[in-house]
């Protein structure tokens, strides 16, 4: 891989989980790091302070390890992928960002998080989440029944607009569904995985 290391030797090397896709730190590496990370398979830095190859975890045991590499377009930034073991800042935090270190599904997570909020809140009058869950988890699994079944009916239609209102429907109250019976789609998602092959 060619890399252009600045004057001083160094290079830029953005760390990511390999699984949530997340930014978990920026660190450097000179040569000897790079072929160390690339040799031991775990991330190893450059440090500007101490002057010396470092480790990532080599005292605290939170080491990265490596999945793959990547070189920017110029040659110049390196994107680092890696599985982290335990907390990657030195203040015991997920990231440099004091972030938790999560899996995001974009909006779906939003909806996840609102329906969580509306649940809690039990405002039976001014929401519609509440309302549906107070009535029990057979009402909601009845409802993504339903829901299922005008989905099902509307991609036999030539509609479009209606196939995706509907399934609009589906996804969000079996994201409801998930909910009451404890359940993420991260677990969703790990059961998937585990499929895999």
């Amino acid at each position: 891989m060619k890399i252009k290391y600045d004057s001083n030797g160094l290079v830029p090397a953005i760390i990511q989980d390999a699984t949530t896709k997340n930014v978990l730190m920026l660190g450097y590496m000179n040569e000897e790091a790079y072929h160390k990370t690339i040799e031991t398979k775990q991330v190893t830095f450059f440090s500007r302070s101490k002057q010396r190859l470092w480790t990532k975890g080599e005292e605290s045991g939170n080491v990265l390890n490596l999945v793959d590499v990547k070189n920017d377009c110029d040659n110049d930034t390196l994107l680092i992928q890696v599985n982290p073991v335990g907390p990657t800042c030195h203040k015991g935090t997920d990231n440099c960002w004091g972030e938790a270190n999560e899996s995001s599904y974009g909006f779906f997570s939003t909806l996840e998080n609102v329906i969580t909020e509306r649940v809690a809140h039990k405002d039976t009058n001014k929401s519609y989440v509440a309302s549906l869950f107070s009535k029990g988890i057979n009402k909601v699994a009845q409802k993504v029944g339903e829901e299922a079944i005008e989905t099902v009916i509307e991609a036999m239609d030539n509609n479009d607009e209606l196939f995706l209102y509907e399934s609009a429907d589906l996804l969000f109250h079996y994201l409801m569904l998930l909910q009451a019976k404890g359940f993420t789609l991260k677990d969703i998602e790990a059961e998937l995985k585990s499929r895999h092959k």
